[in-house]
């Protein structure tokens, strides 16, 4: 998967918007119901790397792959960042952002996911 992929695939799912961040925080990020999913850095030097909340256990897995880290500043709430995407299984990536997608959704009031959910 590619970034353009990724990023149509985020702003798919159920509610999902995206509001850009300029400087001096550079992200791009996806939000259902006011809840953060999923962001992209937007600036050099680390241009278009990817980040995604994850359960503890997936965290401690991923973090232990080449390519994947905590993210700065949020990895100790179990955020991890995506150097390079294409390095990681589209099918896979899709179920991180899902997951993620799901929790932040799980968060909000039962009366805002019924009506973001339909």
């Amino acid at each position: 998967m590619n970034t353009a992929r990724l990023k149509a695939y985020c702003a798919s799912l159920a509610g999902a918007s995206r509001r850009l961040y300029g400087a001096p925080y550079n992200i791009l990020v996806y939000q259902v119901g006011g809840k953060t999913f999923a962001y992209f850095k937007t600036s050099e030097p680390e241009k278009w790397r990817f980040s995604v909340r994850v359960s503890p256990d997936r965290f401690l897995e991923l973090t232990d792959r080449p390519g994947i880290k905590p993210a700065r500043f949020r990895g100790r709430y179990h955020w991890v960042t995506i150097v390079k995407i294409q390095a990681v299984p589209g099918d896979y990536l899709g179920e991180l952002v899902r997951a993620s997608h799901r929790r932040a959704l799980g968060s909000l009031s039962r009366r805002k996911q019924l009506e973001i959910s339909g």
